[in-house]
């Protein structure tokens, strides 16, 4: 018999799983911080007798090796892989046992040209199959990450990927991808949920209902969005193999030191909601509430190998960033601090900024106010509705856009408030006088402020 435990990492929208007999765990697409999958092991008494990789993962720094070398167990990744370190190689057509499982290696490029998946049985349940960033639920992975010139190549052979799963497997193969909840490496139509079986999939997957490839290929790629910068690093990283991580507390910044680092101009994050960051900060921090999407968009924003140092209202704030952080490889931050911004002020003057809804807009509009609106929502969202007047920067191109901003009040929203806070205090740090629009872009387009 194969169960199969979950260990959800929903920040980044993704799933490592422990499939097991009972007796000895295969655990596939490990996260970095092992902690979680060795508590998941304690609990069912298991032992760790291998650790698969389904490719080289791109949103993510995989923790398989490291646990692998924990448990001497074999680490298996595909053989055409170009890494650094010793592994299981593993190819097409292979077939692996451990304890009363067999694993059979499956070959479904797309995702990347070396992903692969595996179907594990073993006794009377059905097949449980392991697809990485191939079959999702109700999509599959997106294909222009590798290299953006091959992404129509690449589309085509993850169409042709789900096909041959679907030839492969009963209707009753239960699956189980790695991305496709909430991870920027599902393609935009990805159903999420909690299980699936292969006669799920073929009802309603986007590639497997599709009437042919070509129509397949072209929506998959009309629906591809802007992803994470960060996602430029892990490919190497884990090519290289990462080491453990350390999550011990860095190092307490006084805040005399605090106000040096601001001042020469390198990344002190804050981490209160954004509500209260709105209300009072440190001038030249920047805001970016912890919560699911913290790493995602600090990684995307930061300039890579910046200096990092995080401010929090109390310590596990500050543990919680950080376990966030080393699983896209920011291994340590620089330093923290602990405390509310009088606390930490030191002497020097506190910045605030208004927040305001859509409605408080409107009235701003109509009573004559100099207001200019700032949209950075990305390219897809505003393709489908826009604040009338309004200038588009999207987020993720903001920094590198901050001479075409342009000059007067800016009134700042996205879809919901969270990515225009971040811009609210990216642009409050670089001298702009902002208002941060926190409400729900729907309501403006309900009261006909909006297009949508």
């Amino acid at each position: 018999m194969v169960d199969v435990a979950v260990v959800q990492t929903n920040e980044l929208g993704d799933r490592s799983y422990i499939a097991h007999d009972g007796q000895l765990a295969i655990v596939i697409d490990p996260q970095r911080d092992l902690d979680r999958l060795q508590a998941v092991l304690d609990e069912h008494g298991l032992r760790c007798a291998m650790v698969l990789e389904t490719h080289i993962h791109n949103d993510y720094v995989s923790g398989g090796l490291q646990l692998a070398h924990q448990h001497g167990a074999p680490y298996a990744v595909n053989g055409a892989d170009e890494v650094t370190f010793n592994r299981q190689s593993v190819a097409d057509g292979d077939r692996l046992d451990v304890g009363d499982m067999q694993i059979q290696v499956v070959a479904t490029p797309g995702h990347t040209d070396t992903h692969l998946s595996y179907v594990i049985t073993g006794g009377h349940t059905p097949a449980a199959v392991f697809t990485g960033g191939s079959v999702l639920y109700g999509s599959v992975g997106r294909t222009d990450l590798i290299d953006p010139a091959r992404t129509e190549e690449l589309t085509r052979a993850q169409y042709r990927s789900a096909h041959h799963l679907a030839g492969l497997l009963d209707d009753d193969a239960r699956i189980f991808p790695t991305h496709g909840f909430g991870s920027f490496c599902s393609s935009g139509s990805a159903a999420g949920g909690q299980d699936s079986t292969m006669g799920q999939e073929k009802a309603r997957n986007d590639a497997l209902t599709a009437p042919d490839e070509d129509t397949f290929v072209a929506k998959l790629v009309a629906g591809l969005t802007a992803y994470p910068a960060y996602y430029a690093h892990m490919g190497a990283r884990n090519r290289d193999g990462a080491g453990p991580v350390d999550l011990s507390p860095p190092h307490q910044v006084n805040p005399a030191e605090l106000h040096k680092r601001i001042s020469a101009g390198e990344w002190v994050v804050d981490l209160r909601d954004r509500t209260a960051y709105a209300a009072e900060h440190l001038s030249g921090t920047i805001g970016i509430a912890l919560g699911q999407q913290f790493a995602t968009y600090l990684g995307w924003l930061i300039p890579w190998g910046t200096s990092l140092t995080l401010i929090g209202e109390n310590p596990q704030q500050i543990a919680d960033a950080q376990r966030q952080l080393v699983r896209i490889g920011i291994d340590r931050p620089d330093g923290s601090a602990v405390g509310t911004p009088q606390d930490l002020a030191d002497g020097h003057d506190l910045r605030g900024y208004r927040r305001a809804t859509f409605a408080d807009l409107a009235a701003a509009q109509q009573a004559g106010d100099p207001v200019t609106v700032l949209d950075v929502r990305r390219d897809d969202e505003r393709a489908h509705g826009n604040v009338p007047g309004s200038t588009h920067l999207p987020l993720h191109s903001l920094l590198n856009n901050l001479d075409k901003v342009p000059p007067g009040p800016l009134w700042v929203h996205c879809a919901s408030g969270f990515r225009a806070s971040i811009a609210a205090s990216l642009l409050d740090r670089a001298g702009h006088d902002v208002v941060l629009i926190d409400d729900e872009y729907a309501t403006a387009v309900d009261s006909g402020q909006a297009t949508g």
